[in-house]
């Protein structure tokens, strides 16, 4: 188990992949620079969730940084001891089968939605993600507890922060959503969802 700070690094890309990690507590960001220096953000790995495990059935090199959003805990296990657990319990293995599927299936996903929709729907399929990672709050709303800057909603949405700034403000105003302190509170998830669906409101 390893305690690890705000925006501290815990793999990088192109580094060698030795161990699969899990994440304990807290919110991870996973990011990736292109050739031309520019960040986007992959994806956000939230607690209970695995991560960093493909590269060892793959290239062993990690594909993106992987970044704490937020002082986090993560158990890791060396190559050796990960593989041994899989021969130890084999629905472990199927377990990292759904991630590996679950991961292409997102990228697949997000390809489709930058080459075919506009913003706002881009926007809406990000949140809805994040928020099938979350819980309900005490008033019965959904609150995405991962620290998110409106820089990474355009990031992890393919736009720009201007872009994801009024996007936000207006599903605000509209009742939507609340946006306050890097957190998002969902007042209204089916209208989020007729968003992304290109579906009258």
């Amino acid at each position: 188990m390893e305690h690890v700070g705000k925006d501290e690094l815990i793999f990088e890309q192109g580094g060698v992949a030795r161990c699969a990690y899990a994440l304990a507590a807290g919110s991870i960001r996973i990011v990736q620079t292109g050739g031309d220096g520019r960040q986007v953000i992959i994806r956000f790995v939230a607690q209970g969730e695995m991560f960093g495990t493909v590269p060892l059935f793959t290239d062993h090199l990690f594909p993106a940084d992987a970044i704490a959003a937020e002082p986090s805990l993560i158990f890791l296990w060396s190559e050796a001891d990960f593989l041994a657990l899989i021969d130890r319990y084999p629905r472990l293995s199927v377990n990292v089968v759904r991630i590996i599927g679950a991961c292409l299936a997102e990228a697949q996903d997000r390809i489709r939605e930058l080459s075919t929709q506009r913003a706002e729907r881009r926007i809406a399929h990000a949140v809805l993600r994040l928020a099938s990672k979350a819980e309900r709050n005490a008033e019965g709303n959904m609150a995405i507890d991962i620290p998110l800057r409106r820089k990474d909603l355009a990031e992890v949405s393919g736009t720009t922060l201007h872009t994801a700034s009024r996007t936000l403000a207006a599903w605000q105003k509209a009742g939507l959503l609340v946006s306050h302190e890097q957190r998002l509170v969902i007042h209204d998830l089916p209208a989020i969802g007729r968003i992304s669906e290109d579906v009258d409101r």
